[in-house]
């Protein structure tokens, strides 16, 4: 299983580089949002947790993991902090739908993995943009306008695409979640 959960981690590293910044917005483009939301459906709730902080963790030590190649404490205090604090709690969130998703039928899976993704991508989006406003000080509005607003059709395909995965890949890894 910590194998299962270093891989988690090192996925969303890599999904962290493939990023397309956005001249309206301090926050990028990314793939970390499936990963983090495959963490909690391939790993479940404490698992797919423990992928997440390990990857901030590790970012926040200095390891350039995130997005840009970054790394440090000045990152996760920056705009986009709010959003990478996010994650253990977005993968705990999904990670409620892995017992679903690897055993039920499915339709059924898919439902239920779709569902835990959108709730964790709830929580990814008020963590940000909450931490967005604060930081740069900006009201409610503008913070969702900037750090939410122009991902949502982009993230919702992500919660599809993990979901799809996850439903596909989880009765597969079943037997091994501890």
């Amino acid at each position: 299983m910590m194998a299962r959960v270093a891989l988690m981690a090192a996925l969303t590293a890599v999904g962290a580089q493939i990023v397309i910044p956005l001249p309206f917005s301090p926050v990028p483009f990314t793939l970390q949002v499936p990963m983090v939301i495959l963490s909690g459906l391939l790993l479940g709730v404490r698992y797919g947790a423990l992928a997440q902080t390990v990857y901030v963790l590790i970012g926040a030590a200095g390891a350039p993991v995130f997005a840009f190649f970054s790394g440090g404490l000045g990152v996760i205090l920056g705009p986009t902090g709010g959003y990478l604090i996010s994650y253990p709690l977005a993968a705990a969130v999904a990670g409620l739908a892995a017992g679903a998703a690897a055993r039920s039928e499915r339709r059924r899976a898919l439902a239920a993995s779709c569902a835990a993704g959108l709730a964790a991508l709830a929580v990814i989006y008020a963590l940000g943009a909450a931490w967005l406003a604060f930081q740069m000080q900006l009201p409610a509005a503008a913070a969702i306008a900037q750090g939410v607003l122009p991902f949502v059709i982009f993230d919702l395909i992500k919660v599809g695409v993990a979901a799809l995965v996850a439903t596909a890949a989880a009765p597969q890894i079943a037997p091994a979640r501890g």
